[in-house]
């Protein structure tokens, strides 16, 4: 398969930035020459180079990152700033090249899943010190607030995709409040937090739990759809439809989101012990990072066909196609699974919607250890996010 460099003019203009300190004031877009040193600064732009103070040279190099599955489209933004160079290596699972913006910088993108043996994300992150960030959902970063506390920085996908899915021809589901009657075996991962809101909550019985999923079809194609089983709206409805032949009809689905469960699900975060020494990184990062959601969500050609590629060389159980990791990058824009939210900004996160799932946290799902006085201050922060970028 033949890789294209797919480098937008905006990264171009920020790699040449980058080399003189100004990577924060210009990571707003390149709509705006720069002024002259002999010419004054348009309106807010001093201030904004002032405060704009970091730079990608004070960034680990290598800048690893720990996912928590296979390569994939939802994770395309990660994959996105190396412009869909590089390659994986099919034993470790972890894939490298370089940081589009500055190419002198490599970056490591780590699969999850089974690479690590499905273990959460912070612990990983405590004990390897070479891990820069990692995806730590919302319920993760609660759980383990006590013992190693993270912050999130950026939110690539403003709407967990997560899903609950079924044969339609075996259930008559129209929304959350029909789960229940079916009485159906919900077959999820192990240690899936949702799990336990969803009984705690009353939407589903204990007795319907089944945390024997590990992401393969294999189950609910060889029961003929008589479980339900979870997923990603991103990607199984159209896989089994299209792509697992032995099924080739449509499945139903709703979002976990949808149950009230508004949990952020794989916004990078950092360790807080790593927070202060990282922080003029994080001023460079962060608005890069935004500015790859939006360009892999407008131009995702070349980042799909190396996430393919990925997924080719590591000869697995999880297979993707050409057509799959298009249709996935269509259903986050249609679903709003990658958007702006309530306001004109990608990658922020709203602190009331935090502090809804501590609240549930603490009140229905009893195997969390909710720290007395947690609030959304302690687990995100927008401070590092620029405004200016969005869909």
């Amino acid at each position: 398969m033949i890789r294209t460099r797919n480098t937008s003019s905006w990264l171009r203009l920020l790699a040449l930035l980058t080399a003189f300190g100004l990577v924060a004031a210009a990571c707003g877009g390149d709509d705006e020459p720069a002024a002259s040193d002999d010419a004054p600064a348009a309106e807010g732009e001093e201030e904004a180079m002032e405060e704009g103070s970091g730079s990608l040279g004070d960034c680990p190099n290598p800048m690893v990152f720990q996912t928590d599955w296979f390569p994939e489209p939802e994770h395309g933004a990660l994959y996105n700033l190396t412009a869909g160079e590089g390659s994986i290596d099919a034993e470790s699972g972890r894939f490298s090249g370089p940081l589009a913006a500055d190419p002198s910088i490599t970056v490591e993108i780590r699969a999850g899943g089974p690479f690590i043996g499905f273990q959460p994300t912070v612990s990983l992150m405590a004990t390897d010190d070479d891990i820069f960030m990692g995806y730590v959902n919302t319920d993760e970063a609660i759980q383990n607030y006590n013992e190693f506390p993270t912050t999130a920085v950026v939110a690539p996908l403003d709407i967990n995709p997560q899903i609950i899915m079924w044969d339609p021809e075996t259930y008559d589901i129209g929304s959350w409040d029909d789960v229940k009657a079916t009485g159906a075996v919900i077959n999820h991962f192990g240690g899936a937090v949702y799990t336990e809101y969803l009984v705690g909550a009353g939407i589903v019985d204990a007795g319907q739990l089944d945390g024997s999923y590990d992401g393969a079809p294999t189950r609910f194609i060889a029961e003929g759809g008589a479980i339900i089983q979870q997923g990603f709206a991103t990607q199984e409805p159209y896989n089994y439809e299209n792509v697992f032949a032995e099924w080739g009809k449509p499945v139903e689905s709703l979002l976990i989101h949808d149950s009230g469960f508004e949990l952020y699900q794989g916004p990078l975060a950092i360790l807080d012990s790593k927070l202060e020494a990282n922080r003029s990184c994080l001023e460079a990062f962060v608005p890069l990072f935004q500015q790859s959601i939006v360009d892999f969500q407008n131009d995702p050609a070349a980042t799909n066909a190396a996430i393919l590629q990925a997924v080719i060389d590591l000869d697995s159980f999880w297979q993707l196609s050409e057509e799959s990791v298009a249709n996935t990058v269509v259903e986050m824009g249609r679903l709003n699974i990658v958007g702006n939210g309530s306001n004109g900004t990608i990658g922020d996160f709203d602190a009331d919607r935090v502090n809804e799932v501590i609240k549930i946290a603490a009140d229905q799902i009893p195997s969390m250890d909710v720290p007395e006085g947690l609030s959304a201050d302690d687990l995100v922060t927008n401070e590092f996010i620029d405004e200016s970028i969005g869909l």
